[in-house]
């Protein structure tokens, strides 16, 4: 009976306290204040002083007048500061994870703004999760487990609204905004980029490598509108791609391949004309649903 007393009590502990650090502290209280010892060597207890992480981190962002004022913010979360208190208030709303709590000793848990900075610094630097807990006072697991959630969370928060192909009123917007700029009947911008995948495991590195960077890398397709939509995004193809054989297999043309199109009419010349197009670089083949950036080349580097 005390046995299973006890393991009811470190589940509890496990379950309730929102550091790993403090798990150690606790359970090496619970056990010293009975008389036993713990059952297995007790991790280093490293004591992180998260309130005052927090008050430091709203201090140099978030205050009425923060030590880092916007542009610092943007250069160093790559978004605006109202962008991503968007994204931590709609998962603090979405998920209790992301809600401050209180611990089994009375003291606040890690804020909603800790537990997404870590994500996001994660995710725009490639660091390990152990690289962000000197600021934001947060453990390696836990920055773990914050980042699958962030980013599960942020695809069934936001999906709808963001991961999507246009509807017609979206499509309308992005003619408007392409004739604005001098390209009626433009839908956005398509081009291929090559990420570097530092961590790729030995055994994919063969598929993964690019010749004109000598590393692995992933490339990415992606349809990008001038206010930075991104509403086409295909990525993780294996071989020694460009962006023809990346184009081949990418689904970005099966509606129009199956007769679904938006509806797109525009005038150019005095001719009309029903079908959008994007702007494109000079490796695209010549269809009717791209425009080269350069549609005359006159020098061998430029064709």
């Amino acid at each position: 009976m005390d046995e299973t007393l006890e393991t009811l009590t470190e589940e509890f502990i496990h379950e309730f306290c929102y550091d790993d650090t403090e798990d150690d502290r606790i359970l090496k209280l619970y056990h010293e204040r009975h008389g036993q010892s713990s059952r297995s060597k007790p991790r280093k207890s490293i004591f992180r002083d998260r309130e005052t992480g927090h008050r430091r981190f709203v201090n140099d962002y978030f205050s009425p007048n923060p030590v880092y004022p916007e542009q610092f913010f943007r250069r160093r979360f790559r978004m605006g500061r109202h962008v991503f208190l968007r994204i931590v208030d709609a998962l603090s709303n979405f998920d209790p994870y992301f809600q401050q709590r209180v611990d089994a000793l009375r003291r606040k848990g890690l804020s909603s703004l800790q537990k997404c900075t870590a994500a996001m610094r994660i995710l725009a630097y490639g660091v390990s999760a152990d690289a962000v807990d000197d600021y934001v006072c947060i453990a390696e697991s836990t920055a773990v487990e914050g980042l699958k959630k962030f980013v599960s969370n942020v695809v069934t928060i936001f999906e709808g609204e963001y991961l999507r192909k246009p509807n017609s009123n979206d499509v309308q917007r992005l003619l408007q905004m392409g004739e604005a700029r001098g390209f009626p009947g433009m839908m956005g911008s398509i081009d291929c980029m090559h990420w570097q995948w530092k961590n790729c495991p030995k055994a994919w590195k063969g598929m993964f490598m690019s010749g004109h960077k000598g590393v692995a890398t992933i490339i990415l397709e992606a349809v990008a509108s001038s206010d930075l939509w991104i509403w086409h995004a295909f990525f993780g193809v294996a071989g020694a791609n460009n962006d023809i054989n990346v184009l081949d297999r990418s689904p970005v043309f099966d509606d129009v391949l199956q007769g679904h199109a938006p509806d797109v009419n525009y005038t150019i010349n005095g001719n009309n004309y029903n079908m959008g197009y994007y702007l494109t670089d000079g490796i695209y083949p010549k269809w009717a649903t791209f425009l080269k950036t350069i549609p005359r080349p006159q020098a061998e580097k430029r064709k």
